[in-house]
């Protein structure tokens, strides 16, 4: 979940000044939270106490508004009722991490990421794209190499992961559906040495920056099973004091152990965030 909420901060800046490189900068004085991040831990919310995901959805959009919701999910957002809204963007799988490391089993990570979806993205595409997303971070945190990794998900969910991010690179543009942009960010995951290689290979797409991050950082973390401190520590300096306290507490339930250690080294008391 973490890895989501790194890749979500790094991509914000390259959502709207994109690239095709990889040598950018991690962390600019613009580097912020987005919608990706506030979702995300929504999930791991609902997942601690009530698992009514719309409910908790709706509550943290609203109390962290202007972060990049798209405008069908800001309608639903405002209007009463939870009725969801037959999306197939990449929304639900930006926030689905949570459901990967809180449940024990494939089924039951499946069924789950089918719920976080539904309560607003209950198309088919919308709900595979939260179902793929999920279980790749679960193989890669029951420790699946990527090869298993990569037939699992082909398999099941028929995504092209036969691609190259060099390959899709180049004439690759922003595609905010989860059958345009999961793939690739999953992708960006399997090129990938290392953590912070992942969310490389994610950004110099050139397209959703931000979401395709937290993705391909969702996967790497549970593969990878650490991020750099360096990475880690900015964290707590761009989210809000409330979503950090929150992070914390699922960490200490669900979270990957060396991780969740790095996490609490850092401390909940932290300056005054965006």
């Amino acid at each position: 979940m973490i890895g989501s909420i790194a890749g979500d901060i790094i991509g914000s800046v390259y959502e709207s000044f994109r690239t095709k490189r990889k040598d950018f900068t991690l962390f600019t004085r613009f580097s912020t939270y987005t919608d990706d991040s506030v979702l995300t831990i929504a999930v791991a919310d609902a997942i601690l106490t009530d698992r009514n995901y719309g409910r908790a959805i709706k509550s943290y959009a609203r109390r962290h508004p202007m972060r990049g919701y798209g405008p069908r999910f800001l309608r639903w957002m405002v209007t009463p009722g939870y009725a969801p809204y037959n999306s197939f963007g990449n929304g639900s799988a930006m926030r689905v991490s949570p459901a990967a490391h809180a449940f024990e089993t494939e089924q039951e990570v499946l069924e789950e990421a089918k719920r976080t979806a539904e309560c607003t993205h209950n198309h088919p595409e919308g709900v595979k794209g939260a179902q793929a997303t999920a279980l790749a971070v679960f193989l890669a945190r029951i420790g699946q190499d990527k090869e298993a990794i990569r037939n699992t998900i082909q398999d099941r969910f028929g995504y092209d992961l036969s691609r190259t991010i060099d390959a899709i690179r180049p004439d690759y543009a922003t595609d905010i559906t989860c059958q345009g942009s999961v793939p690739e960010a999953i992708i960006a995951f399997l090129d990938s040495t290392s953590f912070e290689d992942a969310v490389r290979n994610a950004v110099s797409l050139g397209g959703d920056a931000d979401t395709q991050a937290c993705i391909a950082g969702a996967i790497a973390e549970a593969f990878y099973k650490t991020i750099p401190t360096a990475i880690l520590e900015q964290i707590p300096q761009r989210l809000s004091k409330d979503l950090w306290q929150k992070t914390l507490e699922f960490y200490r339930r669900h979270g990957i152990r060396d991780i969740a250690e790095q996490l609490e080294s850092l401390g909940v008391e932290r300056p005054d965030g965006p």
